[in-house]
């Protein structure tokens, strides 16, 4: 967000110029353009230069670039199947392939698979590129896919998306380079499915994951969990001139003010989730652009349904009542982010139900239910962390609202290093913050099935889960959406999760960084950043 321009100047508006460009638009059809906009001819001049440098840059090889997320642990982990936090998803999104990549524009390419296709959506016959290998030199083959996927399958290894590969019956190698997949019920979504980071190939037999062994562009140097990584270019990389940097180093910073200013003194190039306050900022820094992406993430608001006083459904709709959405877009976003329903599937994706409205922010109605449930000044707490996305405003805003009408909420504010582990999941009412998922069926089983492994507020349904497989194989799509819409009602009025907001996710890089684009998955272009980006001279 360099040059000084307008606040409501979006990526989206960037690209207007830069296609505009590549039509032929001449710099003085542009101007005038940017005129009848509303844009001064100085910011317009700028505006049009710097869409000028975008598509003269030309990919460079060489160079290291320092990044920093916004979450680590002791914990993070090179294995792809237990990867939870921003730090684990750029690293094995790094070191490792999937089998089909989902791309900045949602469509869905072949990586490591050739081609996977199905004639009913229960067999699938997947295809392997040849002549691909590990950082060990291994070739990669048909036994290393059946391994990969068989793992997530196995309880002990503690997968993040168990609940979604156990649909997966048969998984066989019909020869080195073919894999046979059949699943327990259809599911139209598979080539999507294998394109989410846990899904990454390993070697056949892996079961050490101090190092990592994979067929990405990146090899790992160091590893030191909670700490930092550094990456070093495989110079036997499958894709021809990937990647462009040498090397990479990366760490969390999970206090935004050092984020920040990690970035604005060049200590880092890259960042990661930049808080809304600090657009202002940034417009002073010529060395820094930003990317906002609106992806479908958000932070969320989880009474556990098995604990006091979430287990009073007056309480849960009391709170869903008493958050002002509005407000949490306009002040603890400054903007950047979108009212949303009590639901997961944004507003991008074709499945969303948009007749499913907010609840408004309404005190009154609130306390009646907050009444009824018996918690009128009780002390209740809310348990917030910097480690969940603007969870502290959001908490804070709701302990305002709620001394209004008699409600008393404390606010818990705890460190973030192992919030993830000691907090999220665990305390009566506590913030979420979840990553963007690309279909339905994967945000509703990870996060609301019965048996999901994230399920935030122990939400149980016998129904939900019975849907949730029927949707899955539907091939009516007509019938599907409606499944899908009511899944989401069904969610938004029985869960106790409360989701005001999805938020826009704001990138900042030095300028010497190039090739950085909005994805589907949010930040760092959706954890694959390292891969693409270059540096410029």
């Amino acid at each position: 967000m360099t040059d000084r321009v307008p606040s409501n100047w979006t990526n989206k508006h960037d690209r207007m110029v830069e296609d505009a460009l590549r039509r032929g638009a001449s710099r003085r059809e542009l101007l005038q353009m940017l005129l009848a906009g509303g844009i001064g001819a100085t910011v317009g001049g700028t505006l049009i230069g710097r869409a000028s440098r975008v598509l003269a840059a030309e990919p460079k090889h060489g160079g290291s670039l320092r990044a920093a997320g916004w979450s680590s642990s002791t914990a993070d982990t090179l294995d792809p199947a237990k990867a939870q936090l921003s730090t684990d998803y750029v690293r094995i999104c790094s070191i490792y392939n999937r089998l089909t990549y989902l791309n900045g524009n949602s469509e869905i390419e072949m990586e490591l698979a050739e081609s996977v296709e199905s004639d009913d959506a229960k067999t699938w016959a997947v295809k392997l590129r040849s002549g691909v290998t590990f950082h060990d030199g291994k070739p990669l083959t048909a036994a290393d896919v059946v391994y990969s996927f068989n793992r997530h399958k196995d309880d002990a290894v503690g997968s993040q998306v168990a609940s979604m590969a156990k649909q997966m019956s048969e998984i066989t190698a019909e020869d080195k380079l073919n894999v046979r997949i059949v699943l327990s019920e259809p599911n139209a979504d598979l080539p999507i499915l294998m394109s989410l980071h846990h899904f990454q190939i390993i070697a056949d037999g892996t079961t050490d994951f101090s190092t990592a062994n994979g067929t990405g562009p990146f090899m790992v140097e160091e590893f030191e969990p909670g700490v930092r990584s550094i990456l070093v270019r495989n110079p036997n990389y499958w894709k021809e001139n990937r990647p462009y940097l040498d090397s990479f180093e990366f760490f969390g910073i999970a206090d935004d003010s050092a984020r920040l200013n990690a970035l604005m003194s060049g200590d880092v190039q890259y960042v990661g989730s930049l808080s809304p306050r600090a657009t202002r900022l940034l417009d002073s820094n010529p060395q820094v652009e930003t990317l906002s992406s609106t992806a479908g993430n958000y932070t969320n608001l989880n009474m556990r349904l098995d604990m006091a006083p979430g287990n009073d459904p007056d309480f849960v709709t009391g709170m869903k009542y008493l958050l002002n959405r509005e407000q949490t877009v306009k002040s603890v976003r400054r903007g950047l982010g979108i009212v949303a329903n009590d639901q997961p599937v944004p507003p991008s994706n074709r499945y969303y139900n948009d007749e499913l409205k907010p609840k408004p922010f309404d005190p009154e109605r609130a306390r009646h239910h907050f009444d009824r449930a018996g918690v009128l000044g009780k002390k209740i707490t809310l348990t917030a962390s910097d480690a969940a996305n603007a969870s502290i405003d959001m908490a804070v805003l709701l302990q305002q609202a709620g001394s209004e009408i008699g409600m008393n909420f404390e606010v818990n504010r705890v460190p973030a290093d192992g919030y993830w582990s000691n907090y999220w999941l665990k305390d009566p009412i506590h913030f979420g913050n979840i990553n963007p998922r690309p279909t339905p069926d994967i945000l509703f089983s990870l996060l609301y099935k019965s048996d999901a492994p994230w399920n935030e507020s122990s939400y149980q349904s016998e129904k939900f889960d019975r849907m949730l497989i029927e949707a899955r194989g539907m091939l009516d799509e007509t019938k599907r959406t409606e499944i899908y819409h009511e899944m989401q009602r069904m969610i938004a009025e029985d869960a106790g999760t409360a989701i005001p907001a999805w938020l826009s996710e704001l990138d900042g890089y030095n300028t010497r960084v190039r090739g950085v684009e909005p994805h589907p998955f949010g930040n760092f272009m959706g954890y694959a950043f390292a891969e693409r980006v270059w540096l410029d001279s």
